[in-house]
Parts: C-alpha cells; structure tokens; sequence
C-alpha cells in the first residue's frame, strides 16, 4: 500500500476476527513501533501482547479492576470480556527515565506514536485494529498486574485482527478549520 495513500486514509476498525498478525507481519508491525520518535533515544516504551489465554488473563485482570472499583456486575463482565473482541491485543506502555532534556510528556506522546506506528502497519499488510484506552490505562491495579513500574503509564490497547467490515468512506475534514497561520 502506497505510504501517503495509508496516512490519508487511516481508519480504526473496531470489528476484528481471527487471523491476527503473526510471524514477520507481527515482527514488522512491532518494528514500526520501535520507530517511533525518541528525543535522546530513549526507547521510552514496551509492548505486552495477548493472544490465546493471554486474552482471557488480562480480562480477569479488567474484572478484578472493576470489582475493586466498586462497578456493578454488567461493567465487571463487560470488562473481562473486552480482551476477546479482537484475536490478539499489544498493550503500550511508557517506561519513563529520568533525562534532562525529554520529559514525561514527550516520552508518553512518542509511546502513543508507537502505538499509532503499529495500527498503520497493520493497515499496510492487510489486518487492522483499533486503539482503545478508557479508565482501563489509568488504573494502579492494572498496572501492577501488568508488571509496570511505578511511575509507568499505559498508553492504551491496540486490538489487532482482520477487519470484519470494509472500511467505509472517511469523512472529509475541512484543513481551514485546524489551521491557522501565525
């Protein structure tokens, strides 16, 4: 697929069934993130992939959240359900260190570029995903569950799968109104 034709015509797809990405195309698709912006190369991120049972331990791990967070039992089912609407799911993480020059921030928004890398990768070699965050990213229970640092903050989820549906025709955004000149 033609680089500029994918950029302009990116799209999330949230329906996705079996295959997922695997083998090389996975590898290229991890390659992508690692090709992320990184000011003072920092490698700020990791990826944690769920397939198979994976799927199903992190949405115990969303339920457990729930539960704790004091939802009711429709919110805890859908919780350890949202795992399994895609075949295989990469969690992004910032790994944050400590420079001089590369705060939290920039270090965070290179982690999302990361992500961002990945889902048009997969759009690139036929399969797609969606990006899905929620309170899901900011909670410590997660986190630690996930084994992060202190410190470390999820970025958010990437579902990758093959598309169910065709992509529909994007809305057109007017570039005049999201520029200005200065």
């Amino acid at each position: 697929m033609d680089a500029l034709n994918l950029l302009l015509n990116r799209h999330s797809c949230g329906r996705l069934t079996t295959p997922a990405p695997s083998g090389e195309v996975l590898d290229n698709i991890l390659k992508a993130g690692l090709r992320a912006p990184d000011h003072g190369t920092l490698t700020p991120w990791q990826f944690i992939l769920f397939e198979g049972e994976g799927r199903e331990r992190l949405g115990n791990l969303l339920a457990e959240a729930a539960r704790a967070r004091g939802e009711d039992e429709e919110i805890i089912e859908k919780s350890r359900a949202a795992p399994l609407r895609a075949p295989l799911l990469v969690a992004v993480a910032t790994r944050y260190q400590d420079h001089p020059k590369v705060p939290k921030l920039e270090q965070e928004l290179s982690a999302g570029c990361a992500l961002m890398a990945m889902q048009m990768a997969a759009q690139a070699q036929g399969f797609n995903g969606i990006w899905r965050s929620g309170w899901f990213i900011f909670d410590e229970q997660i986190k630690v569950g996930l084994g992060l640092a202190e410190g470390d903050q999820l970025v958010g989820f990437l579902y990758l799968g093959t598309p169910m549906l065709e992509a529909r025709k994007l809305r057109e955004l007017p570039i005049n109104e999201f520029v200005r000149h200065f």
